[in-house]
């Protein structure tokens, strides 16, 4: 660049003593260029330093965005990571406590219908027992209804093993 700068330089004087006598129109083209273009190696002469350290704080910075940014997306990549492996945790926990409901399911249905069954038996002896009791009871009145109206008749006249053989056919 200071090449450049420095032919620019050395090329001015010749713009500047390069007159248009002779024709008929005036352009000062060429001298607004060569100005044009020391003005432009001038500034680029007193501010490059500045542009490149600029551009490349600029750079650093946007350098350093990025990073920050990259790194932010990977510890989400990981949170979502450890949401998935956590949600495939929960997801076997629950076909874990399901199945284990099914077979607890299983095991309080057999034990009802094994109470169920022993209640069921404890009421059919009961009920045979109140039977035998009943039957017991019925015996014993019409043996006693027969005696008091065989006693208290004084028609009949019995000896006491014709009472007994009587007692015992209505018994049997």
């Amino acid at each position: 660049m200071k090449k450049l700068l420095i032919l620019g330089l050395a090329l001015a004087p010749l713009g500047l003593f390069a007159s248009s006598e002779g024709a008929e129109t005036n352009y000062d083209i060429v001298q607004r260029t060569v100005n044009f273009i020391i003005f432009a190696g001038i500034l680029w002469y007193l501010l490059a330093d500045k542009i490149k350290a600029y551009f490349a704080d600029r750079t650093a910075s946007i350098q350093a965005e990025l990073d920050k940014v990259e790194d932010t997306l990977k510890a989400s990549k990981d949170k979502v990571d450890d949401a998935a492996k956590k949600l495939e945790e929960a997801k076997t926990l629950a076909a874990e406590i399901v199945e284990t409901a099914k077979g607890d399911i299983d095991s309080v249905k057999q034990r009802v219908a094994d109470a169920v069954d022993a209640e069921i038996a404890n009421l059919d002896k009961g009920f045979d027992d109140k039977i035998k009791v009943e039957m017991s009871k019925g015996k014993r009145q019409i043996v006693s209804e027969i005696l008091d109206e065989l006693l208290s008749s004084d028609n009949v006249s019995l000896t006491q093993d014709e009472l007994v053989n009587i007692v015992v056919k209505k018994v049997a």
